[in-house]
């Protein structure tokens, strides 16, 4: 047991060593931007796996935090608590929009390219801002695992409730194409399930009668929780 706390207390030391590298509001090169990239978040995802950025490729401009030792800490509460789960029981998750800077978001949100406003973005999809209730972050990402069982009739809502019903999330939206998805995780959760899919609305929130309890019943034919690797 001490040897586990020693060796635990060895690995937070050198990834808060390895993050420490990155100073707030530094200037990036090309080369401090592939090493930041380089940084491992979990198991299975490293902190390049979420940079990309259409607008940000298109329009050039840098999608790098201006805080990056806060948007790692964001993006291992993330992976580690949400995506490593997903990823072990469902087969592989494809991250579409990840993090964006202030800077790609607020073009988004002027151009209407389906970014919400820098505030309500704020621990959500710019992971390097806290927003009144602390440190966050949210991906779109999408399953093949959903994708293919989707064309066999398998619902959004089962999904949805299998994550409500195994996994500390605090938001999920899904969206038409692709059985595509947000989750996000806080330090706060707000468990929140919206949809985007017609019709439009809340799935469930916290007061509503369908929030608490289990609901299986949606998802008897999905695998059990299985445990990633650290």
């Amino acid at each position: 047991m001490a040897q586990t706390r020693e060796r635990s207390t060895r690995d937070a030391a050198a990834r808060q060593a390895e993050v420490g590298a990155y100073m707030k509001n530094t200037p990036w090169t090309v080369g401090s931007a592939e090493n930041f990239g380089r940084i491992r978040l979990s198991r299975s995802f490293y902190m390049r796996d979420f940079l990309h950025s259409e607008i940000a490729s298109i329009e050039g401009m840098a999608n790098l935090p201006d805080d990056p030792e806060l948007a790692v800490a964001a993006g291992r509460g993330l992976c580690e608590h949400l995506l490593e789960p997903l990823q072990a029981t469902f087969g592989r998750v494809s991250v579409r929009s990840a993090y964006r800077s202030p800077e790609v978001n607020a073009f988004g949100c002027r151009h209407r390219l389906s970014c919400a406003s820098n505030q309500k973005n704020l621990a959500r999809h710019i992971w390097d801002r806290r927003d009144r209730l602390g440190m966050g972050a949210v991906t779109s990402v999408v399953l093949p695992w959903l994708v293919d069982r989707m064309e066999q009739g398998v619902t959004w809502q089962a999904m949805a409730w299998w994550i409500h019903d195994h996994l500390p999330y605090s938001e999920l939206q899904f969206f038409p194409k692709l059985g595509a998805f947000n989750i996000g995780w806080h330090e706060v959760p707000k468990r929140t399930i919206y949809s985007f899919i017609v019709p439009r609305g809340f799935l469930t929130k916290p007061g509503f009668p369908n929030h608490a309890g289990t609901h299986d019943a949606f998802y008897r034919a999905f695998p059990r929780l299985k445990r990633h690797r650290r």
